[in-house]
């Protein structure tokens, strides 16, 4: 009931976020400029080997939107997670929360769980924006929807948990540019492993958050708006990794902040 009650009130809080109000705007606003090339060419009218080609120009806008909109995700969780606890700690106001009979845990749960609802709409969103693409590139998709929602879900988790862990040492200020760097890092780790040598590679792999591994491109080609064979185990694998993974960093997060004061100059 208590982290209920604080992961409701959390959810809330960011509703009225005048940052994140802001940053959403701004990210509408640069996809909706990135998709009106797109509405131009639905509407031409042009010989057939004419429209595959701009098919394909379509479908390489789509898939750049799609990246655009997962990677902004993933830094709209760490701030999220955060600014939530961050705020809270700078002003004061935790201590009026903690001065209740609650656990730490469960305060860190309620923030945590807050981030997470607010992940999942923009996850339902994003789904609503691939399926509004597809259908503008010409494609229809013929897939299970937990799989566009559950590895987002995931995939975000890990950040927020990551960011969680941060603020109850750092500023969230400094925390949004570690993520940042990470997020560099591991896009760099994962767009080109052949070129890293091993004794680099292998530890990054695991220390990192290697979220390539609960990509939807595994099994969703935007080409065919349709999903490969993709067997049982491989999701059970790749989500296993990430909700161990963004575990850790919770329980590392608890563990920090039980032992740290509940305030910040």
């Amino acid at each position: 009931m208590k982290v209920r009650t604080i992961a409701l009130s959390t959810f809330g809080s960011f509703l009225r976020n005048k940052v994140i109000l802001l940053f959403c705007s701004l990210f509408i606003c640069i996809i909706l400029l990135m998709m009106s090339p797109l509405l131009r060419l639905k509407t031409m009218t042009t010989s057939a080997d004419y429209a595959q080609r701009m098919q394909k120009v379509m479908l390489d806008e789509v898939s750049s939107i799609m990246s655009l909109v997962s990677g902004f995700g993933s830094l709209l969780a760490a701030w999220a997670a955060a600014d939530s606890v961050g705020n809270e700690m700078k002003s004061g106001t935790i201590l009026a929360v903690m001065a209740r009979p609650l656990h730490r845990w469960q305060f860190l749960a309620g923030k945590y769980l807050g981030v997470l609802m607010l992940m999942a709409v923009y996850v339902v969103a994003m789904i609503g924006v691939t399926f509004f693409l597809a259908w503008l590139g010409g494609h229809r998709f013929h897939t299970s929807l937990w799989v566009l929602f559950v590895y987002p879900i995931v995939r975000y988790a890990i950040w927020a948990a990551i960011s969680l862990f941060l603020v109850t040492l750092l500023h969230h200020v400094a925390v949004m540019s570690i993520v940042i760097l990470l997020v560099s890092l591991v896009r760099f780790f994962e767009s080109a492993p052949a070129t890293i040598p091993a004794w680099i590679r292998d530890p990054a792999h695991i220390i990192l958050p290697l979220t390539n591994l609960l990509s939807e491109e595994h099994f969703l080609t935007v080409t065919r708006a349709s999903v490969r064979p993709f067997p049982w185990t491989n999701h059970l694998i790749a989500l296993t990794y990430g909700v161990n993974y963004a575990l850790v960093f919770f329980l590392l997060a608890v563990v920090v902040f039980q032992r740290r004061g509940l305030s910040r100059d």
